[in-house]
């Protein structure tokens, strides 16, 4: 029904114009103002838009709402540490980071990915792509 209907994304923030500056000015991202709705739009890649929503009592996502492909993600935590943003780090059975927060992938693990909230508390990553 819905093969070739495009797949667009949206998460919520609790503040419209923190999150704006957050992904335009600390991510550097293409943020554009939907005049006619209120939202957010981030522009990348040539892909459809991803929406966030202004959502006053907003609860952050338990999980990842935004995963950022990069060709180094080394390059990539440290600019964003550069930038100010606070890595998470996970030390469990199933998910270890390391000091820089990045849980390296290999064979059996996925790619090598790193976790950073946004000011709502939103989860987003950085995650090793080769193909970015």
């Amino acid at each position: 029904m819905f093969k070739d209907s495009p797949v667009i994304s949206s998460f919520a923030v609790n503040d419209i114009d923190e999150a704006r500056r957050f992904y335009r000015d600390t991510l550097g991202l293409d943020v554009r103002d939907s005049v006619e709705s209120g939202l957010l739009e981030i522009h990348a890649g040539g892909r459809p838009a991803v929406f966030i929503y202004p959502k006053p009592d907003h609860e952050p996502a338990g999980f990842t709402v935004l995963n950022l492909p990069v060709s180094d993600i080394d390059a990539a935590v440290d600019a964003l540490i550069a930038a100010g943003v606070s890595m998470e780090h996970y030390d469990t059975e199933a998910l270890r980071s390391d000091g820089k927060g990045i849980a390296r992938g290999g064979e059996d693990r996925g790619p090598s990915i790193a976790w950073f909230k946004d000011p709502a508390g939103n989860i987003v990553s950085v995650l090793q792509s080769d193909g970015s």
